[in-house]
């Protein structure tokens, strides 16, 4: 089912938490919501799910207005961060619990419901734990029964809630690549709330990132890493660096020296650049290059990290470089800007 967000507003107590969102949702589409605390993502969910009225906009499903529906007539599937399962019930229990409390009359039998509760639990890769009680379940496994609580009442839409956030890491990265997998096999439009970038870029269709109440951004995960709308995006979305520049007719220098560099944008006068740490690369000190001091180096997956503070300007720089490169804190080191991206002040 598609969903239209339309112009939502949220106050809280004069605070905006929403201002004029608008979102298009498709029909089986995974979307993440990203964005820092505060930034309003949570709040959209609930006004999504009904938890929350919005102060103005209209929500729709499938073109039929639900903004003031109430959250038990939405078909909603909402999994939170923190499993909110019934501690004093069965795994069993807790899946079937949301068929049980239908009214009578849309209540399915025992046996349907046992026969429910068996194939979620095998979709969720829990065959045999119908028996067992939460505090007997690792995280990981808890929160695969909350997606199968979730799913059992037959959702229009599935709502996560940073669901992946009480984990630890290892756990969290083997459940993405599942969530990713049960949604493919379920197809059931999802929408799900993140703070980390890494999970909104592997698991999601499309990724809309939130800011202040307000969409910055909506896309693929290629096209908000690859072409971010505004230096929020860049920053938010990837490791990012800046440098002050001139930018006059193409040409950009830093601290009156020209830089042979891929220049993204147009921009007239003083600007910042906006660098990824592979967009420069360390080289021996050269008077064509830019000058600069190792203030740190830290070994990442890949390589190493390595702060550089450029001169004569001080200005802090992160660059990416090879394992193999032996470099030292204080050692003096020339720099090439291979690209940036600047931005139009909006």
């Amino acid at each position: 089912m598609d969903i239209r967000i339309v112009d939502i507003a949220k106050d809280f107590g004069g605070t905006g938490a929403l201002r004029g969102v608008s979102l298009d949702i498709r029909d089986g589409e995974l979307i993440a919501l990203l964005g820092p605390s505060g930034s309003g993502k949570t709040t959209l969910l609930r006004v999504i799910a009904g938890l929350e009225i919005p102060s103005a906009g209209q929500v729709l499903f499938a073109n039929e207005d639900a903004t003031n529906l109430p959250v038990q007539h939405r078909r909603i599937g909402f999994v939170f961060q923190h499993y909110a399962l019934f501690r004093h019930m069965t795994v069993f229990d807790n899946i079937a619990y949301g068929l049980r409390v239908r009214p009578r009359a849309e209540q399915p039998s025992r046996q349907e419901i046992g026969q429910r509760v068996e194939a979620l639990l095998d979709l969720v890769q829990l065959p045999g734990i119908e028996k067992r009680y939460p505090a007997h379940l690792s995280g990981g496994q808890r929160q695969r029964v909350a997606l199968a609580r979730a799913l059992a009442v037959e959702p229009r839409v599935l709502l996560l809630d940073e669901p992946l956030g009480a984990l630890d890491a290892k756990v969290r990265k083997d459940l993405r690549r599942w969530l990713r997998e049960l949604h493919d096999r379920t197809g059931h439009t999802t929408v799900f709330v993140t703070h980390d970038q890494d999970e909104a870029l592997e698991l999601a269709d499309r990724v809309a990132i939130l800011n202040e109440g307000r969409v910055e951004q909506i896309g693929t995960p290629d096209e908000v890493y690859d072409t971010p709308a505004s230096p929020f995006v860049m920053a938010f979305v990837g490791d990012t660096t800046s440098m002050p520049i001139e930018l006059r007719d193409g040409q950009a220098t830093f601290a009156g020296k020209r830089l042979m560099a891929d220049i993204i944008g147009s921009v007239e006068g003083q600007t910042q650049l906006y660098l990824r740490p592979g967009d420069a690369v360390l080289v021996k000190p050269d008077p064509d290059d830019l000058a600069g001091t190792v203030l740190g180096v830290r070994r990442t997956a890949t390589g190493r990290r390595v702060h550089v503070r450029l001169d004569p300007t001080a200005t802090e720089i992160e660059i990416e470089a090879a394992a193999s490169r032996n470099v030292s804190v204080g050692e003096a080191v020339g720099v090439r800007i291979l690209k940036g991206r600047v931005f139009s002040a909006a």
